[in-house]
C-alpha cells in the first residue's frame, strides 16, 4: 500500500534521496494572479462572478446575517455544542499563557520600552465547500481574540445554495467572530487583502487553505500579514519501532489523508515488520472508511514507508522532510522529541493521535507544511500582534552614545544623520 524507499545504508543526505509533492506550479500561480487582478478591479462583481465560476452558486449576499451563527449553535446537538465549547476553551487556555507584556531595559539615561500591539484587523480563511471545518474557526479565530484584534472575519467557501455550514456558523458564533462572507478560494483572499465595498481589507490573513488559497496568501503577502509557514495540504509523518499496535498507525497515517490530495503521509521505521504490519493495517482500515477509494488514492501518489537504519536516520529523514504532524510511536517518545529540529506539532506516544491536536488539546492546528517547518512554527497570537519600540534618551546618553553614533553616519555618507547628534552635544 505505501510506496518504499529504502535508506539503509545510504550515505546521502534525506534531502536527496527523498521526494516530495510539488504543490504549486506555474498554472496555478498564474490562475491565482487572475483571480487576484479581477477581484482588485472588479470588487463585490468579481466575486459573485468567480464563486459561481468556482463553487457552481450565484450568491444572493456576500454577508453572512449576523445572527445566523446563534441560530446555528442552538440548533446543534447538544453534544456537539459541548464540543466546540470544550474545544474553544482549551484553545484560549493555551494561547492566553502565550501574551506578552511590556519590557523595559534602562541603561544609563537610555530607556527602551517595548509595548506589544495587535493588529485592529484578522481575517480568518476557512476551508468548506464540501467538507465542514468547525475546528478552523476555533483554531484561528480564538488566537486572534486571544491577542486583542479588535474585529476578526472569517471567509468559508459556501455550500450548496450558497449556506455555509451550520457546525461552522455554530463555531464561529462560540469564537466571537465578527463577520462572515461567504467567499472561498483565493478570491478570499484577495478580497480580504484589497478590499472591496463589501468586504473590508484586513491587516493579516491566516488559515489553511488548497494550494490556489496557500499561493494567494503568498501573493498578496506584504499588502497583508501573511504568517511565514505554508499552510496548505496535510501532512503527516509516522515514526514507529513496533511498540504501538500497526492499527494505531494505520489510523493515523489515514486519518490526514481525509483531507484530501497535496499532502504526504509517511511511515518511518528501522523494522521491516513494522511496515510490513501497517500495509495490512492499512487495508483493512480503508476497507471500512466511508471515503477509503478517495484515500487510497491519495495514499497511492503520497504514502510512503522509508526504511531506516536506525533512530539517527529516521531523525534526519523527519528534519529533511520538516512535517506539519510529526508522530513518535515509539518505546521512549520523549527523548526521540528532544532530538527533533524541524516539525509543526509532535505528539508523543501511541495514545495522542494527531486528532486530538486537531480540535482539543489546546495549540492551534494551523500549522507549516510544505517544508516550512525548517523556519516557521504554529499559528500563535504573535502572528497577529505587533511590538512598537519606544526610546528616551536623556542628555547622558546622548553625550555617551553620540560620537558613535556620528561616527557610523559619517561612514555611511549619512551628514544629516550625524548633525542631528552634533547640533544636540553642542545646546548640552
Amino acid at each position: 500500500m505505501l510506496t518504499r524507499v529504502d535508506l539503509r545504508g545510504e550515505d546521502g543526505t534525506p534531502e536527496t534521496l527523498l521526494s516530495r509533492p510539488v504543490l504549486t506550479d506555474t498554472a496555478v500561480a498564474d490562475t491565482v494572479h487572475e483571480v487576484i487582478t479581477e477581484v482588485r478591479q472588479r470588487g463585490d462583481a468579481a466575486l459573485y462572478d468567480l464563486t459561481e465560476r468556482f463553487d457552481g452558486v450565484r450568491l444572493a449576499n456576500l454577508v453572512i446575517p449576523p445572527d445566523a451563527g446563534v441560530r446555528a449553535l442552538s440548533s446543534l446537538p447538544s453534544d456537539l455544542r459541548e464540543a466546540l465549547v470544550v474545544a474553544e476553551a482549551a484553545v484560549r487556555r493555551h494561547h492566553e499563557e502565550e501574551l506578552g507584556t511590556a519590557r523595559e531595559t534602562f541603561d544609563r539615561g537610555l530607556r527602551i520600552r517595548t509595548l506589544p500591539r495587535p493588529m485592529a484587523r484578522a481575517g480568518c480563511y476557512v476551508p468548506g465547500g464540501r467538507a465542514a471545518y468547525p475546528s478552523t474557526v476555533i483554531m484561528t479565530a480564538v488566537v486572534a481574540r486571544v491577542a486583542g484584534v479588535d474585529q476578526v472575519v472569517v471567509c468559508v467557501p459556501p455550500g450548496e445554495g450558497g449556506r455555509v455550514a451550520e457546525v461552522t456558523l455554530a463555531a464561529t458564533e462560540v469564537a466571537g467572530v465578527d463577520m462572515v462572507h461567504p467567499v472561498g478560494g483565493a478570491q478570499a483572499i484577495a478580497a480580504m487583502a484589497y478590499g472591496t465595498e463589501t468586504v473590508r481589507k484586513v491587516d493579516v490573513i491566516v488559515g489553511p487553505g488548497n494550494a490556489y488559497v496557500a499561493q494567494a496568501k503568498q501573493q498578496v503577502a506584504g499588502t497583508v500579514g501573511v504568517p511565514s509557514a505554508f499552510a496548505g495540504p496535510s501532512e503527516v509523518v509516522v515514526v514507529a519501532d513496533g511498540t504501538s499496535p500497526a492499527e494505531f498507525t494505520a489510523t493515523d497515517l489515514v486519518a490526514q489523508m481525509e483531507h484530501g490530495p497535496g499532502g504526504i503521509s509517511w511511515l518511518v521505521t528501522w523494522d521491516v515488520a513494522v511496515a510490513d504490519a501497517v500495509d495490512v493495517a492499512l487495508d483493512r482500515v480503508l476497507e471500512d472508511a466511508p471515503r477509503g477509494a478517495e484515500i487510497a488514492g491519495t495514499l497511492a501518489s503520497s504514502g510512503h514507508c522509508v526504511l531506516v537504519d536506525d533512530e539517527q536516520q529516521a531523525l534526519a529523514v523527519v528534519d529533511a522532510i520538516a512535517p506539519e504532524h510529526l508522530q513518535l510511536m515509539v518505546a521512549a517518545p520523549e527523548t526521540l522529541a528532544e532530538r527533533v529540529r524541524n516539525a509543526g506539532a509532535v505528539f508523543l506516544g501511541p495514545w495522542t493521535p494527531t486528532s486530538i491536536g486537531d480540535y482539543v488539546a489546546g495549540p492551534s492546528h494551523v500549522l507549516p507544511t510544505a517544508g516550512t517547518a525548517r523556519f516557521a512554527g504554529a499559528l500563535t497570537v504573535a502572528d497577529f500582534t505587533k511590538d512598537i519600540n519606544l526610546v528616551t534618551a536623556d542628555p547622558d546618553a546622548l553625550r555617551r552614545l553620540g560620537p558613535h553614533v556620528e561616527a557610523l553616519a559619517l561612514a555611511e555618507g549619512l551628514d544629516a544623520h550625524a548633525e542631528s547628534i552634533r547640533v544636540r552635544r553642542q545646546h548640552g
